[in-house]
């Protein structure tokens, strides 16, 4: 007998189990087809596993400046013992891996553990949908539902030439399962994942060098906030090549580590290094899924295509989360997974644009973002106000030692709107709620910097920044 529901969910992330969870909200009969463990990337390969270890990073950094708090360590007093570094990242994983599971059986939602298959139409319904599920043990499953929702995430992109061994070329999901930290590392791309590594690992002791192609560090990010991390990546000793390319036919590797050569505007260099890891974007999870089997489109790299309500071609299967593309973060895949099973029941969500989105790197110092960046809103013929207001003005700031950094915002010179906001410093992934929320209701600079922030906070760095737009900024 075939497992029927109302609603299928085909992958068992965070876009997913919380598209689960709402349809059971919603009274609906709900399954989960997952085929390793629920929690997806961001909680084993990804978001989680990756903080517990800049934390951990985050930590032996400020006991190696201890002295400057008042706090004498001996010398040679402080070590990283890594093998418990990774115990605690496993333990901080299986604690919430716990929760979630326990969250699915309070729901009552179905989880069906095997690899899902979408087939067309069959004896077990009419239409294309149903999900032939093929179980640890060989057996097979049918799951039919009334509505499928597909969100089966992504995974590292390789470069030809240079793919992944675990030993001398890495992806991130083969960092987070080192057993000891290298001497060396070549980071290969400097976005968001590359420039945590990069953190992380300095702060480890590692020697770390970044090539990145673009002609900045976090291309996307605004350039003022590129310009700020180069500068605290450099004084930190972290290497940095820019508008260069790393050139897989000279690769070579050995017991002694990775050899390859970068090309770039000033000429080929010569890198060396224990290991490479390789961080150059994601590729969407869609072969063997069976979307030959319906019609359901993809684009040239592989994305299944939807519309504004997550619907693909086939108006009762859905699609969120990494596998459509556009945002690939684990709370924009929540937030389309919440949307795509209110449509589903009849609902009319609200389209969030992708610039709305808050984003945010985890690196020392932290970095976090919403709206668009002063070039973007020029391109986009907006007239721009902006401020600047540096931690280095707010007393919780320098009450912390931790002074670098700034909160940049961006308003329309013509309607007083927040265009964007843009932070680095101390705790920036979250404060920038503040901001995400003053976008969505639409407040102007003038009631950000009227409401009343408690002293001393971090916080404050907003509020006064809201201010600076006018001149009225008492911090500095």
């Amino acid at each position: 007998m075939a497992i029927e529901v109302d609603v299928a969910v085909l992958g068992g992330g965070p876009g997913g189990y919380t598209a689960a969870i709402r349809a059971a909200q919603l009274g609906k009969r709900t399954a989960i087809i997952e085929m390793d463990k629920l929690g997806g990337t961001c909680l084993h390969k990804g978001c989680i596993p990756s903080k517990s270890l800049l934390r951990s990073a985050e930590v032996y950094a400020t006991l190696l400046k201890a002295s400057t708090y008042g706090i004498e360590v001996q010398e040679n007093a402080v070590s990283v013992n890594f093998g418990r570094v990774q115990d605690r990242k496993e333990q901080t994983v299986e604690q919430l891996h716990g929760g979630l599971q326990s969250l699915m059986a309070k729901h009552g939602i179905t989880i069906v553990k095997g690899k899902g298959r979408i087939i067309g139409p069959s004896i077990f319904s009419p239409r294309a949908g149903t999900v032939a599920v093929e179980l640890a043990d060989g057996e097979m499953e049918s799951v039919v539902s009334k509505h499928l929702i597909i969100a089966t995430g992504s995974r590292p992109r390789q470069i030809p030439g240079l793919e992944a061994d675990g030993k001398l070329i890495l992806t991130s999901d083969d960092a987070l399962a080192l057993e000891q930290l290298p001497t060396s590392i070549l980071i290969v791309g400097g976005g968001v994942i590359g420039v945590e590594w990069a953190s992380l690992l300095n702060d480890f002791g590692v020697e770390v060098t970044i090539v990145e192609a673009a002609e900045r560090i976090l291309p996307t990010e605004d350039e003022d906030i590129s310009r700020e991390v180069t500068r605290l990546f450099r004084k930190r000793g972290i290497r940095i090549l820019t508008s260069a390319s790393v050139q897989p036919n000279t690769y070579a590797g050995s017991d002694n580590g990775v050899n390859i050569t970068a090309g770039g505007t000033d000429g080929d260099v010569q890198l060396t290094a224990a290991c490479m890891l390789v961080s150059v974007g994601r590729v969407p999870n869609t072969e063997g899924l069976g979307l030959e089997n319906t019609d359901i489109r993809t684009d040239n790299n592989g994305f299944i295509l939807t519309n504004a309500q997550y619907q693909t071609n086939e108006r009762h299967i859905y699609a969120i989360g990494d596998v459509i593309g556009g945002v690939q973060l684990a709370h924009a895949a929540a937030h389309e997974g919440l949307a795509a099973v209110d449509h589903s029941n009849g609902g009319k969500p609200e389209t969030v644009a992708a610039h709305r989105i808050p984003r945010c790197v985890y690196s020392r110092p932290e970095i976090a973002s919403v709206g668009y960046t002063e070039r973007q809103a020029k391109d986009k013929g907006i007239q721009t106000k902006t401020a600047k207001l540096p931690f280095g003005a707010i007393g919780k700031a320098i009450v912390a030692g931790e002074t670098e950094g700034f909160v940049k915002v961006i308003a329309d010179a013509d309607t007083n709107d927040i265009v964007g906001v843009h932070i680095i410093g101390l705790h920036a992934t979250d404060l920038i709620a503040e901001a995400t929320l003053a976008q969505l209701l639409d407040a102007t600079p003038w009631e950000i910097g009227q409401s009343i922030h408690p002293h001393p906070t971090l916080s404050e760095a907003l509020g006064e920044a809201m201010l600076a737009l006018d001149g009225l900024s008492t911090a500095f």
